[in-house]
């Protein structure tokens, strides 16, 4: 077995012992401490991504499955995985008992995330022992985490090979790696790699299409472990974004959504030029592609440039996710979100005064821990000030390795519970009111595909990001058409289908 931490080791005794002693050793866990001491080291970009000879057509005849946990940036991860797989000869499947390389990439977010993907690879143990040549593999989050490789080391060894979120680009060679080796093959680099441009990607259907922009996060919430598991932040060069776009636009692709972490950050660790999320934002604003879309942003790194780029509109979708955690100074400070409730109502009030359309969602966690019944209030009353069309809302629960999770965790379960429900009582009653307010408007809408519930109906998206079905031949799948909303819900909007967009 081999582990790369800082350096590649040889680690087959770790895998007979299987004990946390032994692996600890060579792998290095999650720790605040190290990880805000990152270096200034260059970050090099590589455009010579290819596929060693001696792996060119191993998959020929073979399938490849791929089950993907988590955020859109593992999504995108996982087309990636998939590009790489289908240039070394591999087809997709759906079967895990056609399957000869099932990769789980996974997400550390939550713990019950985790909880799915233990429970998916004990349902694999059966699988392997009927096909002892399929390769099993876990990526992506959770395997940047010791205790999770560890836990992997000692209870599931039908797991034949273990990367993270850094060395994707290595897939090839690791896979001759598990193959040849009758040892788990495990490679885990706990220092951010380099940015490799020109993988291969497979991505979903041909209307809307992801676009990496930067990886990692410097922010350090108590509560996150993806400045862990992603490294430090790492962006892009725009020539590289833009072209990417660009060939997108050429492609007919109707949406991008622009991804990162924290994409607000974008180019502050460029070093030789200065441009900004606003910057690409707004070369990318003159390039023909329908809509664009961007996620996640941080509200500390939200700039008068980005919003005075962002009211020009065109293809800049007027929908932004503000993720807000919390009403309470307090609890933000504790969460170290390094802003105030003051500051981010602010931040609201110049983006509704610059767009004033704009539909803001966000992301709020109830019962951080020390979070009392005055601060819930708090959220509460931020929430019915803001007015948000959408909330992505969570209890708190501790992540090993964060800070947060050496805090006492004071909020009794079914009091979490309780501020949940209640929240969720207020945000739904608001998103409804939004809604409502649509009725008899004709609003445009892009037509994703079939409704998820009924192949006979349509599902598309507003300007705003919210889900509308309507009646209409599925020769309009992908094209954009004024609608008149004729009925309004909590989540969804029903209409009627008034006119074609040109474009």
């Amino acid at each position: 077995m081999t582990v790369k931490n800082e350096a590649t080791t040889d680690l087959k005794s770790a895998k007979s012992q299987k004990t946390t002693e032994d692996f600890a050793k060579y792998f290095q866990p999650p720790s605040l401490k190290d990880a805000k001491k990152r270096g200034k080291e260059d970050v090099r970009v590589h455009y010579d991504f290819g596929i060693p000879e001696e792996m060119q057509g191993i998959g020929k005849g073979k399938h490849y499955l791929i089950r993907t946990y988590g955020c859109q940036m593992n999504e995108h991860d996982s087309e990636t995985i998939a590009g790489i797989l289908e240039q070394m000869g591999y087809s997709s499947t759906e079967d895990e008992m056609e399957a000869d390389v099932v990769l789980f990439n996974t997400c550390a977010i939550r713990e019950n995330a985790e909880d799915k993907v233990f429970g998916e690879l004990g349902h694999m143990k059966r699988i392997k022992k009927n096909n002892p040549n399929l390769i099993l593999g876990v990526c992506g989050c959770m395997s940047q985490e010791e205790s999770v490789v560890n836990k992997i080391l000692k209870s599931y060894p039908q797991v034949d090979l273990i990367f993270g979120t850094h060395n994707i680009h290595r897939l090839p060679v690791l896979l001759r790696d598990a193959m040849f080796s009758k040892e788990m093959v495990i490679e885990v680099w706990s220092k951010e790699g380099d940015i490799i441009e020109n993988m291969p990607k497979v991505r979903e259907g041909n209307i809307k299409a992801w676009v990496n922009i930067m990886y990692g996060c410097d922010k350090f919430c108590t509560y996150c472990i993806v400045p862990y598991t992603r490294g430090k932040e790492r962006s892009r060069r725009p020539e590289d974004v833009i072209a990417e776009v660009r060939e997108l636009a050429r492609q007919g692709y109707k949406e991008i959504m622009l991804l990162g972490q924290n994409v607000n950050a974008y180019g502050k660790d460029f070093e030789d030029i200065k441009y900004g999320f606003g910057d690409l934002l707004d070369e990318i604003r003159k390039i023909d592609i329908p809509r664009v879309r961007f996620t996640t942003s941080h509200p500390r790194d939200f700039d008068d440039h980005l919003i005075e780029v962002l009211a020009k509109g065109g293809n800049l979708m007027e929908q932004i996710h503000l993720p807000v955690q919390s009403g309470s100074t307090e609890v933000l400070k504790k969460m170290a979100r390094k802003y105030t409730r003051e500051h981010y109502l602010e931040l609201v009030r110049k983006i509704k005064a610059a767009i004033p359309h704009a539909a803001l969602t966000t992301d709020i966690i109830v019962g951080f821990p020390g979070e009392t019944e005055e601060q819930f209030q708090e959220t509460l009353s931020l929430v019915e000030e803001v007015g948000y069309d959408f909330a992505y809302t969570f209890m708190y629960s501790p992540r090993e390795g964060t800070p947060a999770a050496e805090m006492a965790d004071s909020v009794p379960e079914e009091v979490k519970k309780d501020r949940l429900h209640r929240l969720m009582e207020v945000q739904n009653r608001i998103s409804k009111e939004k809604n409502l307010a649509l009725q008899n408007q004709i609003v445009e809408v892009l037509i994703e595909g079939e409704s998820k519930t009924n192949p006979d109906v349509l599902a598309g998206r507003t300007r705003t990001g919210k889900l509308v079905h309507l009646s209409g031949d599925k020769s309009l799948i992908g094209t954009l058409v004024n609608v008149r909303i004729t009925e309004a819900k909590t989540w969804t909007l029903w209409g009627e289908i008034v006119a074609k967009v040109e474009v």
